[in-house]
Parts: C-alpha cells; sequence; structure tokens
C-alpha cells in the first residue's frame, strides 16, 4: 500500500490575502475555492508539477487528538524547482522577499550556489509561515 502526502494545511488568518499571495506571487494553481459545508471554507492550491498541495481551511472543526496550528507557524515546508537562479527571479519579479541563493558550507550557510541537492532560499507568507525552496538535480518525474 502507498501512503501519499495529498495536501498540507497552512494556517492563515486571511483567507482572501493568502489565496492572492499563494496564486499570484508564487504560482501555484487554485484548484478549489468552496464553502464545502456551512460556514467551512476550504481554498486548495497546488505547486506547478506538484501531486501534493496545501490547503487554506476557514471554520474547519479540529480531527480529535489533534492540535490547532496558529498562523505564521509553520515553518520548513520544502519545494523543490530544477533552477534555483530562475526560481529567484521568478519570486523576486513578483515582488515576494526572498533570501538570497545559499547552500551549507564548511561554516554554515554560505552565500551562493552549492553543489547537487545543496542550494536553497527561503520566504515567508504574510502571516509568516515559511518556506524553503531546493534545486534538484532533475524532476520529480525523472527521479
Amino acid at each position: 500500500m502507498n501512503w501519499t502526502i495529498e495536501v498540507v494545511p497552512v494556517p492563515v488568518t486571511d483567507m482572501d490575502r493568502a489565496k492572492e499571495f499563494y496564486a499570484e506571487k508564487i504560482g501555484f494553481t487554485v484548484d478549489l475555492d468552496d464553502e464545502v459545508a456551512p460556514g467551512v471554507r476550504v481554498i486548495q492550491l497546488t505547486p506547478p508539477g506538484s501531486r501534493c498541495s496545501i490547503a487554506l481551511l476557514q471554520g474547519m472543526p479540529t480531527p480529535p487528538d489533534t492540535k490547532v496550528m496558529a498562523p505564521g507557524t509553520l515553518h520548513g515546508l520544502q519545494i523543490c524547482v530544477t533552477d534555483i537562479d530562475a526560481a529567484h527571479a521568478t519570486l523576486t519579479g513578483r515582488g515576494v522577499a526572498v533570501s538570497p541563493v545559499r547552500h551549507v558550507g564548511e561554516t554554515g550557510w554560505e552565500d551562493g550556489k552549492g553543489g547537487t541537492w545543496n542550494s536553497f532560499l527561503s520566504f515567508n507568507d504574510p502571516d509568516g509561515n515559511s518556506w524553503v525552496v531546493q534545486e534538484a538535480p532533475s524532476d520529480l518525474s525523472e527521479r
């Protein structure tokens, strides 16, 4: 049996602001924006080429035995791209505040590209949820 990660909930304060950020600034596709039950709104967005989506939720009851994440408490979600410099230019061009391209070197994080699987940039959404973008040597379908 396969166990696939399909949707990651991202806690936000303003659904419309977050939808605009992820769709217009980051370039995710809006798959769904619907009131799925009275008072329960779900916005599902998917990064281009990804099999995993994010979900922005409003009014969703908390499942039993789970904790609620406050907006801005989700950190380290990772997206892979095949060209970190192009990703940096695209995000910067769309007005996203991104870190410089960095890699892990002898003294920790150092500016500039590293070797295979060792080039990163990061950004935060409007609520402070943080993301990491990593350069992969090829698209997921080719690995």
